[in-house]
């Protein structure tokens, strides 16, 4: 969401619950019409097209783009269990299975612990994904081998999954499986085509350097590469404090200088926030009224920011998908949430004016 959030302050148009209907070349120009979840479609027309749609790559080039002759992706489902905090610390842990494959689990939301992952082949729609209940009994016997207290699949409060979009190597082992990608560029009718396959988050910067090259070179645009050292929207805190260098220090003495400008505030909430939303926690705090206390610590202010700014529509996206809220909501509270969402949900979205420009 941050990458989107720092696009649209840079001039790009951000269009959400939207898919690519069709794309075909015209003239030496992609045309390409797209279809909102509400409204009549629309069409634009660009000089060059990216596919960086993860694991809907070949599935896009097939489908709107008329393409069968598409490099293989192999879906690899990941999935994760939430459970009560298991121990005090702040480290994590990794530990070697004897399955020859590792798992993690890491501190999170400060009351829970986080369990992961497993690599399962996947071969559904990509947008099904699930965990089933032979991967949370894995995850919880291979926590169980190191910890003193078993875990155990009645201790799971939530659960997620994911897939990963992964280069076909033919490797007959899912985990064994290359993590690495590929970007190929492509000519139709004269309109370039660049298609992502692959990759991975920890990787994605290096990724999106790589493409922008590529991209400006085809472009013959003469600008360079400067994101490496930018911070993503809100890491910069220099508005509010010196920064040292040390995120952990900072960050503690943001929460400091946040505590002073909104004393208003309980202190869990001015943690979370600054956790969660850095420099940009300026927007839930510039009209000087935070509202109404929507849930525990959940202001109107707040909500407000993520619809306008980040896009959220629903209770999910607020809840789940920009927050781990809904754990720590009671149901009566998260349908609270869901009620000022649905009651609120048609304002139009600036997300444009949401971020300084960083460059």
């Amino acid at each position: 969401v941050l990458n989107a959030v720092d696009a649209a302050a840079h001039g790009a148009r951000v269009f959400t619950r939207t898919r690519c209907a069709e794309a075909r070349c015209d003239n030496g120009l992609w045309q390409v019409q797209l279809q909102g979840s509400e409204g009549a479609p629309q069409t634009l027309r660009a000089r060059l097209l990216v596919n960086a749609t993860g694991p809907w790559a070949a599935q896009l080039l097939r489908g709107a783009l008329g393409r069968h002759d598409t490099k293989a992706l192999r879906l690899v489902k990941g999935s994760h269990i939430v459970v009560p905090r298991i121990f005090t610390h702040d480290h994590a842990y990794i530990f070697q299975n004897a399955d020859g494959r590792i798992i993690f689990a890491i501190p999170y939301e400060g009351q829970f612990t986080l369990i992961g992952t497993t690599d399962i082949e996947w071969t559904g729609e990509a947008a099904a994904v699930r965990i089933d209940d032979a991967e949370i009994a894995y995850l919880c016997e291979q926590a169980s081998r190191y910890f003193a207290k078993a875990v155990v699949p009645t201790d799971v409060v939530w659960s997620y999954s994911g897939v990963r979009p992964l280069i076909d190597d033919e490797s007959g082992n899912p985990a064994a499986v290359t993590r690495d990608y590929r970007l190929e560029l492509t000519r139709d009718g004269g309109a370039p085509l660049l298609s992502v396959w692959g990759g991975k988050i920890t990787t994605f910067r290096k990724l999106v350097e790589e493409a922008g090259d590529r991209i400006a070179e085809t472009l013959s645009h003469a600008g360079q590469a400067w994101t490496e050292r930018v911070p993503l929207p809100g890491g910069d805190l220099s508005a509010w404090i010196t920064p040292s260098g040390r995120p952990d220090s900072d960050i503690a003495r943001f929460a400091e200088a946040l505590a002073r400008r909104a004393p208003q505030v309980d202190t869990a909430t001015r943690a979370r926030w600054a956790r969660s939303y850095g420099s940009l926690v300026q927007y839930i705090l510039e009209r000087g009224d935070l509202g109404a206390l929507v849930a525990p610590g959940v202001y109107e202010a707040e909500l407000r920011y993520l619809r306008d700014h980040e896009w959220a529509r629903s209770a999910d996206d607020v809840l789940w998908r920009r927050s781990k809220l809904g754990l720590h909501l009671a149901p009566t509270e998260r349908e609270a949430v869901q009620r000022w969402c649905e009651q609120h949900a048609g304002s139009t979205p600036a997300p444009d004016t949401a971020v300084e420009r960083t460059r």
